[in-house]
């Protein structure tokens, strides 16, 4: 088959009138069709947030990548923009592959990983390199002459030759440098760095940063930025090993707070922690707005497993709500933006809530936001139950004799169910959590964004209650709800 951009586009456009809406979300930005994937080149540039992303117009379920491209002015209503980039090319063939966005001299350019098929095994014959792409406009874009930008002669000894990819590309101290994601072919996960003074010719810098064996033996999507005078690196291990409650995903996301050293070519870090300890979270990326605010958004689905919009929804794949990222002693917490706010109605409020038993709220939903703070008191467990109908709930519960927040979704519909816990103390025997809920996500902020949980559900159209429930006594201080439209 043969990709163009103008193939693309006209695909989308005669097709979109087919997608079912039962499960599309209502303030999440999912693909105006079919497949996406990791969000690509998160910038914003004259005015407006650009988000692209990876993408596969034609059917939903993984394929050659194109970038899908929408804008937004608030982070929360989306415009859909013809697709950015497709596999046109003898450098990137069989996909574009995630990337990052830059802004220079008033123009926008992306760097993206093309993906070269050298064999029928799919997993194992393949290369990747560096391709740079630039618009004078943030729309239509043009992959430069000069590609590939960094070649697979660049990669040094002792980093995988095949897995070289996801640049994420910043400007620091009169100097570019663009961070990519690989392994060390014994199971090991690395980042590279490079150094450009104009994006296009690029030298080696360094491997920064490389697993101690518990991290997983291949490092995406790795994202470098500074924070309040540190510097923070994100990125998202694949395979990595559960330790205790936290890593249960196949892929998982991590953060570590250090020091960037660009001379040396080093990064140097302490400790780790998850970026998300939910369900359905990977390969974030940042930007930093005209407010100064460093904001994280991510895939909001799970690699590997059968996601039940592909059969005949005609799309799969959503991004999580962005999210303003602080730093908090030595920890970063994740707070909803303020735009949230601007699309709220119908508001709901009720204080002091006797609990002990099941309880049956007010209120109903499948697209909103509640604020609710428990007081402990004596109970063994409480929590609440949110799209419920006859059997279908999800499930979210704290205990505070072993310090877990457990989300469960075994009950929540189609797709899949298990249960993901963190450690959580209480406050002054306060449990305060923030969620948002759309038509297919949860998003449970917790303790004011100490520790996030994201997770897909898919149930009925019926199953809009909301109850609390608690074993022993115990107090809802205080609970707020708006729909979210």
């Amino acid at each position: 088959m043969t990709y163009t951009l103008e193939r693309a586009d006209l695909f989308i456009s005669e097709n979109k009138h087919l997608l079912r809406q039962d499960y599309r979300l209502n303030y999440h930005l999912m693909s105006e069709l079919n497949w996406m994937n990791d969000p690509n080149g998160f910038v914003h540039y004259k005015g407006q947030y650009h988000m692209f992303y990876q993408h596969y117009p034609y059917k939903p379920v993984w394929g050659p990548m194109h970038w899908g491209h929408a804008v937004s002015t608030d982070l929360m209503k989306w415009e859909y923009l013809p697709v950015a980039l497709a596999p046109d090319q003898q450098y990137d063939r069989d996909g574009c592959f995630s990337g990052s966005a830059i802004e220079k001299d008033g123009k926008l350019y992306l760097m993206y990983t093309g993906h070269i098929m050298t064999g029928p095994n799919k997993e194992k014959d393949y290369y990747q390199l560096q391709n740079l792409a630039v618009s004078d406009d943030g729309v239509r874009f043009t992959k430069v002459d000069v590609n590939p930008v960094i070649d697979v002669k660049q990669i040094p000894d002792g980093a995988s030759e095949k897995d070289f990819r996801d640049p994420k590309v910043f400007e620091k101290d009169g100097s570019y440098y663009v961070v990519l994601g690989s392994n060390d072919g014994q199971g090991n996960g690395i980042i590279l760095l490079y150094r450009s003074n104009d994006l296009f010719q690029w030298s080696f810098a360094g491997e920064i940063a490389r697993s101690d064996g518990s991290l997983g033996d291949n490092w995406e999507c790795p994202d470098l930025f500074e924070l309040e005078g540190r510097d923070i690196l994100i990125m998202s291990p694949q395979r990595m090993p559960a330790q205790g409650n936290d890593y249960h995903n196949l892929h998982s996301t991590t953060y570590m707070i250090g020091s960037l050293d660009t001379d040396k070519g080093k990064f140097s870090y302490n400790e780790y922690r998850p970026v998300d300890y939910g369900f359905d979270f990977y390969a974030p990326q940042t930007t930093v707005d005209d407010k100064g605010r460093r904001i994280v958004m991510a895939w909001m689905e799970t690699w590997e497993t059968a996601i039940p919009t592909q059969d005949g929804h005609h799309w799969a794949g959503a991004m999580t709500l962005p999210r303003e990222v602080k730093l908090s002693g030595d920890r970063l917490v994740f707070e909803p933006l303020e735009e949230v706010k601007a699309y709220r109605s119908n508001p709901y409020e009720a204080h002091s809530i006797a609990m002990d038993g099941l309880q049956d709220l007010d209120i109903s939903g499948d697209s909103y936001e509640l604020q609710v703070v428990f007081e402990a008191q004596q109970a063994e467990e409480f929590g609440l139950k949110l799209r419920v109908h006859g059997e279908e709930e999800t499930v979210l519960s704290y205990r505070p004799g072993d310090r877990l927040f457990r989300f469960n979704r075994d009950k929540a519909g189609a797709g899949l169910g298990g249960e993901r816990r963190c450690d959580v103390e209480l406050e002054n025997g306060l449990l305060a959590l923030r969620i948002f809920v759309d038509k297919s996500s949860v998003e449970i902020f917790i303790q004011n964004g100490e520790k996030v949980m994201t997770g897909r559900i898919y149930p009925g159209q019926q199953s809009i209650g909301i109850q609390a429930f608690s074993n022993g006594a115990c107090q809802i201080q205080s609970l707020l709800k708006w729909d979210i439209k």
